[in-house]
């Protein structure tokens, strides 16, 4: 005697079969074998998860299919706020943020520290911060976008700071306005 199958077992295992398939209409659609997966992945997870499936192996599989379409628009709609928030880095970096104090009060181990970052991000700071060149200019002398330019200042600027901190302990935290630390390891 043949033991019982679960309900959803047909239609589990007919959503597994239609792995590829599923596959190739998300990676068409996404143009990348890794994105296609990530999502395949993330909506079987989902489907387990919720449940709801429709009791049909057929129906599950056209079913499937929808949350699929779904997951594409969700996954578009995180790219595009990804996106605009790059875009909008690139053009907060090109805005001029210029304090003439403080651009007199910073502290002089930035000049020191610089050597200590991936030579792309002391660049970027160079350029930009020191010598006051666009964003958009730098990234054309560079060869990339300047919304990779402006992600590269972003993080060449939290780097700068770890640098910062690490060197300058709490003379870092308090805005080097009064740079002793300097004057400490010499």
């Amino acid at each position: 005697m043949e033991a019982a199958r679960a309900p959803g077992d047909e239609v589990t295992q007919a959503l597994v079969a239609n792995h590829r398939r599923f596959l190739a209409f998300l990676e068409r659609r996404v143009g990348n074998r890794a994105v296609a997966e990530e999502i395949l992945q993330t909506a079987f997870v989902k489907t387990l998860e919720k449940g709801g499936v429709p009791a049909d192996d057929e129906g599950a599989v056209t079913w499937f299919y929808r949350l699929l379409r779904n997951a594409l628009v969700d996954h578009y709609r995180r790219q595009s706020v990804e996106g605009r928030a790059l875009e909008r880095e690139a053009r907060e970096a090109e805005e001029p943020t210029e304090d003439p104090e403080l651009k007199h009060a910073v502290c002089a181990c930035v000049g020191d520290l610089l050597p200590t970052l991936k030579p792309e991000y002391a660049d970027m700071v160079r350029q930009v911060d020191l010598e006051e060149r666009s964003v958009p200019d730098v990234a054309r002398e560079a060869g990339i976008t300047a919304n990779n330019a402006g992600v590269r200042l972003h993080r060449a600027r939290q780097a700068l700071k770890k640098q910062l901190e690490r060197s300058c302990g709490t003379c870092a935290s308090h805005g080097c306005l009064d740079c002793s630390c300097k004057k400490s390891r010499a």
